[in-house]
């Protein structure tokens, strides 16, 4: 029984050498070199061509690349199979630095004492402590609760939103519309780490802009989806917004005509975030493969009426 990999984003070397050292049993093909079709049991997947794991006639179970799953779901020729999302400790660690880092930019005025060295000029800015200043986490799945939980320790006042009532300890955390309306009320910055559907979609727009404090920050290291741009542009324009960190668009690679890229206001990294790293990530591959061979239940499964 084989493992097929497949992502045209990821270098294919680490994952092999993980892979054969923790599941040394089942030979790992690289796409687009497939070997027997017949022989193929799992696919580890990010953004496979349409199609490709329809065409593989004895797959068992799809495993992603990444803790997202929307692209996959969007393929109509997706086969019905266990589709499991990545869960493992590097991704959430480097997610939590990420919008930690963010936060604190933001937090400790860095943005505007970097603009104020570019023009030799020194004057402190009004500072205030973490216990004084409010964020808000729009989605507290593994990654949004890990962040949530992180800022929280440095003493920022967190609170966050999900699509069902979450429980975290020290965390507020709220649920459905008018639990988004308090959230968006409290939030100096908002963090999005939703999973795209199609609820979602769209969900950072001139709406949710202005029921957010004036002057708040939105950081987006979700789905580029999320995201109306033309909104966000229109937000910082006119002072609504002062600033927005951005790891997610709706066009990757960034056009380099784009207006992002030289916002006084907009502070763009390339889809870096949360990357998944084979030295971590395969443990949590081998796990699942293992499970289903043993006939136990598959973990972070994804369901496809919801889109995570």
């Amino acid at each position: 029984m084989s493992i097929l990999f497949v992502s045209a984003t990821d270098d294919p070397g680490p994952w092999l050498r993980e892979l054969n050292r923790l599941l040394p049993e089942h030979p790992v093909r690289v796409w687009p070199e497939r070997g027997d079709d017949a022989a193929i049991r799992y696919a580890v997947a990010w953004k496979p061509p349409p199609g490709l794991l329809a065409s593989l006639p004895r797959l068992e179970v799809i495993l992603s690349l990444g803790a997202g799953v929307d692209a996959m779901l969007a393929d109509p020729t997706l086969p019905d199979l266990p589709l499991v999302r990545m869960v493992e400790p590097g991704l959430v660690l480097g997610m939590t630095e990420w919008v930690a880092a963010q936060v604190l930019y933001w937090h400790r005025n860095q943005h505007a004492y970097s603009a104020q060295q570019a023009r030799g000029v020194w004057q402190p800015l009004d500072e205030f402590l973490a216990q004084e200043r409010r964020v808000g986490i729009l989605g507290l799945g593994e990654l949004g609760a890990a962040a949530a939980r992180a800022l929280a320790a440095l003493g920022f006042d967190v609170a966050g939103w999900s699509r069902s009532p979450r429980e975290i300890p020290g965390i507020a955390c709220h649920s459905g519309p008018d639990g988004l309306a308090a959230l968006l009320a409290r939030s100096d910055i908002l963090v999005c780490l939703l999973p795209l559907t199609a609820e979602t979609r769209g969900i950072l727009d001139a709406e949710l802009f202005a029921a957010l404090p004036p002057g708040a920050v939105v950081i987006n290291a979700a789905r580029g989806a999320h995201l109306v741009e033309g909104d966000l542009l229109a937000a910082l324009a006119g002072g609504r917004l002062r600033g927005a960190s951005l790891d997610v668009f709706t066009e990757e690679p960034l056009p380099a005509g784009h207006p992002f890229w030289r916002h006084p206001a907009v502070v763009v990294t390339p889809h870096v975030a949360a990357k998944t790293h084979a030295r971590t990530a395969a443990a949590s591959i081998a796990e699942q493969i293992r499970r289903h061979e043993r006939g136990l239940p598959l973990e972070n499964v994804v369901d496809s009426r919801r889109g995570y």
